[in-house]
């Protein structure tokens, strides 16, 4: 990083980490440095969704987070839903239901998904939309 780089600490994935990031750089593109492969780039300004990833258990648009202002927070990103290598009910829903297509945006709808769940374990189809 440059000398403009901050040190943020945050907590992806129930770890403690710390990363150098600059001061414009989103939590999108911090993620994918540290190798958190499952948050996607897509559009780039918040409008298709696939950079998703849960903010403090609520689903955000990493694309259009600033890394340097999510200090102290707690990240799940898809590498972290599963637990024991076991897959969490939603991401088994998506395999036993041929939810998958191409990938690509699974991990954003699966974060969603569970997000959702979480705080309505019965949603109607108008909340799930």
């Amino acid at each position: 990083m440059n000398t403009s780089s901050v040190e943020v600490t945050i907590t992806i994935n129930n770890v403690r980490r710390t990363l150098s990031v600059g001061p414009d750089e989103t939590l999108l593109t911090a993620l994918r440095r540290a190798s958190y492969f499952s948050v996607k780039y897509g559009c780039g300004n918040g409008d298709c969704g696939v950079c998703t990833v849960l903010l403090n258990g609520k689903p955000v648009r990493s694309c259009q987070v600033k890394a340097a202002a999510v200090a102290g927070a707690e990240i799940t990103t898809l590498e972290g839903v599963s637990q024991n290598e076991k897959l969490h009910p939603v991401q088994q829903a998506f395999v036993e239901t041929g939810a998958i297509q191409c990938g690509f945006c699974t991990p954003a709808q699966i974060l969603t998904a569970k997000a959702l769940l979480e705080k309505n374990a019965d949603p109607t189809e108008a909340q799930i939309r």
